[in-house]
């Protein structure tokens, strides 16, 4: 790989992976706790609502931990049925009520059972609740490991979520998978912040099992368009496979946490619109 773009792109996580960088930031609402718990789940939902104005998105997240009294765990614990009245009328987009609370309920049941959400990404999630069929690899206990270990735990994960009782048809389209060619990008970015060990404070590294060095950089519309500029993608779709290929040239730069390049490429993007004005830089 160029030794001029690696070093291009180490200044530019320098410049964007600062604490400054938080509050114009869906990360910023998991930024506002301290429990782990409370982390991953605000984590969670701020990434699955991540799509449209970074200031829409946060404001919706404020308004939904609100709705849950300021206290994400304590709230989805031990609320009882006439709780959930306050969050019928919650909607982001596409995300409504009937999401709500069925992500209240998947919450609930996995730390009724588990300390962390961490344990739903191994490459075996825990137990199957309707006989959901699990891919590939199911029946190994070991946390992502490279391109085919990341590929498993997700689909796995997904199918994990699926498996309660009560779910809703509808959000499926909430939770993605690499079975349906999606690059994952939400929960990519979730990983990232829940397992990347960060000195600048941006993520959390609150896990242990799951390694930086086996994420999966999250594709977005910003840094799928800069990462082509730098020729560190050549599919020509995007999709699940274009983010492995992404990762993958991103491990050349930095094998042990390839996805800190993801601050350089969406810093690009979105506040240099670098590949939409200006005159880029040979490599």
């Amino acid at each position: 790989m160029n030794d001029n773009l690696k070093a291009f792109l180490d200044q530019k996580v320098s410049q964007y992976s600062r604490p400054e960088f938080i509050a114009n930031d869906p990360v910023s609402i998991p930024h506002l706790f301290t429990k782990k718990q409370d982390i991953e789940i605000m984590g969670f939902w701020a990434a699955t609502l991540a799509w449209g104005q970074r200031v829409t998105i946060i404001n919706k997240c404020k308004e939904l931990i609100m709705l849950m009294d300021g206290a994400p765990y304590d709230f989805i614990i031990n609320h009882e049925e006439p709780d959930l009245k306050k969050l019928l009328n919650f909607k982001h987009r596409t995300f409504n009520d009937i999401d709500t609370l069925y992500f209240i309920s998947f919450f609930r049941h996995h730390y009724e059972r588990h300390q962390s959400l961490e344990e739903a990404f191994m490459a075996s999630p825990p137990r199957l609740l309707k006989g959901e069929p699990a891919t590939k690899g199911a029946n190994q206990k070991f946390p992502l490991q490279g391109a085919e270990g990341a590929t498993v735990a997700l689909n796995n994960f997904r199918s994990y979520f699926m498996s309660f009782p009560d779910f809703p048809n509808r959000t499926k389209k909430h939770v993605s998978s690499p079975s349906q060619k999606s690059t994952c990008k939400r929960l990519c970015m979730f990983l990232r912040w829940m397992v990347r060990k960060d000195e600048q404070g941006v993520d959390f590294g609150i896990w242990n099992k799951l390694k930086p060095a086996d994420l999966i950089c999250p594709c977005d519309l910003h840094v799928d368009r800069v990462a082509r500029k730098l020729k560190l993608i050549t599919r020509k779709q995007t999709d699940w496979q274009t983010a492995l290929e992404l990762t993958q040239n991103l491990r050349e730069l930095d094998p042990l946490d390839p996805v800190k390049y993801d601050f350089a490429l969406f810093g690009l993007g979105i506040e240099e619109r670098w590949g939409l004005e200006g005159i880029l830089p040979e490599f």
